[in-house]
This record gives structure tokens, C-alpha cells and sequence, in this order.
């Protein structure tokens, strides 16, 4: 059950930042030659690969557009590496069957991946920087700290995990609500706008004919 629970965090931690997952994975066996830690993601071949794409998403995740890109790239990269994460977790405990493992990594990631997903796609409508910068750094800090938090103590970092989950789809529905409700008042201004341009144009052509 704790590599269940290890999973569940470690999973959701991937779908906003799945290379520094690894990375703290990796370091904290290396360091502490963890039980429950996999072997496997402390291979410096592993850690080098995920501290090449750690550093490239680090600049593009805070530079507005191209992090929304950058998340459509990984709406398939998050939720496998989550995966991953899983089985291996999972496989590496004799009490629980590497699918489940497996399961409930990517499909946490695969949420929490589209709540950042939405999430970006909002503050990118705000035509300034800092919010992109501010919202990214924060989400490194998070993830840093809740993998972290959740070798040690998987059960309650499972808890905090499904908080921060239900809180994220919350925000996320709020968000697309939010959007949608913009959107048709811009269309309806848009549609009243042509309108009156249209009848200024008709009036202005009947003048012409007048006269």
C-alpha cells in the first residue's frame, strides 16, 4: 500500500513537472539507497536524460504560448512517465500487481497534466509575463516538496495529492466556465458591433442616393 500511495503522489507530481519527479526520485536513492525507491531511476544515464529535459522545460514553462505548446507535447510524455513511475514503484514491491501501479500513476498524472493544461491556456490571457514565471516557479516548489515529503511519508502525502487533485479540477472547471462566459459576451459585442457598423453604412449609402 505505501508503494500505492508513493505512486498516487509521484503520479500527479508528474503531470505538472514528470522530469523532476525523477530527478528527486533518482538523487534520494542514490543518496539514501531507498527501499522503496526503484534502482532503476537512480541510473545516472536516467538522471542525466531527465535533468536535460528538466532544464529545457524549466525555460519553456515559463515563457507564455510556448509553455501552452510544450503542454501539448506532453500530454502524452506526463501521463507515460507517470506510468512508469508506477510499475516500476509498484514492481518493486511483492504486495501489489505492477498494472494497478501503473494505472493509478498515469492516470493521476494524466489529470493533474490537464488541469496545468487548462490552467495555462487562462494566464496566458493575461498580456503580461510574471503570471506564467510566478505559476511555473511555484509548481517546481510544489512537486519538489510533496515527492520529497511523500518517500518519507506516503500515506499523508497521498492525502494531500488527492486535495490538491479535487482543488486543481475545481479551479480547472471554474476556469473553462470563466472562458466560455468571456467568449460569448465577446461574440454577442462582436455581433451588436457589426450591426451598428452595418446600419451606419446602410444610412450613410441612403444619404449618398439622396442627395
Amino acid at each position: 500500500m505505501e508503494s500505492l500511495a508513493l505512486a498516487f503522489s509521484s503520479g500527479w507530481a508528474s503531470g505538472v513537472n514528470a522530469y523532476l519527479v525523477v530527478l528527486v526520485l533518482g538523487v534520494a536513492d542514490r543518496i539514501g539507497g531507498l527501499d522503496q525507491v526503484p534502482d532503476e531511476l537512480g541510473r545516472w544515464e536516467v538522471l542525466s536524460v531527465a535533468a536535460l529535459m528538466y532544464a529545457f522545460e524549466f525555460v519553456a514553462d515559463k515563457v507564455p504560448y510556448l509553455d501552452s505548446a510544450w503542454d501539448v507535447v506532453s500530454t502524452v510524455l506526463r501521463p507515460v512517465v507517470g506510468g512508469a513511475i508506477g510499475v516500476l514503484l509498484a514492481g518493486d514491491s511483492q504486495s501489489m500487481n505492477a498494472l494497478v501501479g501503473g494505472a493509478v500513476g498515469g492516470g493521476t498524472a494524466l489529470g493533474s497534466h490537464s488541469v496545468k493544461a487548462g490552467t495555462r491556456l487562462a494566464v496566458n490571457s493575461v498580456p503580461e509575463p510574471f503570471s506564467n514565471i510566478t505559476l511555473s516557479t511555484a509548481e517546481d516548489v510544489v512537486v519538489l516538496a510533496l515527492v520529497w515529503f511523500a518517500i518519507e511519508h506516503p500515506y499523508v502525502a497521498a492525502g494531500i495529492t488527492a486535495v490538491l487533485l479535487v482543488a486543481g479540477l475545481v479551479v480547472l472547471w471554474l476556469a473553462m466556465r470563466a472562458i466560455r462566459r468571456g467568449w460569448r459576451r465577446f461574440r454577442t459585442w462582436r455581433a451588436r458591433r457589426r450591426g451598428l457598423d452595418r446600419v451606419g453604412v446602410d444610412s450613410a449609402a441612403h444619404q449618398n442616393r439622396t442627395t
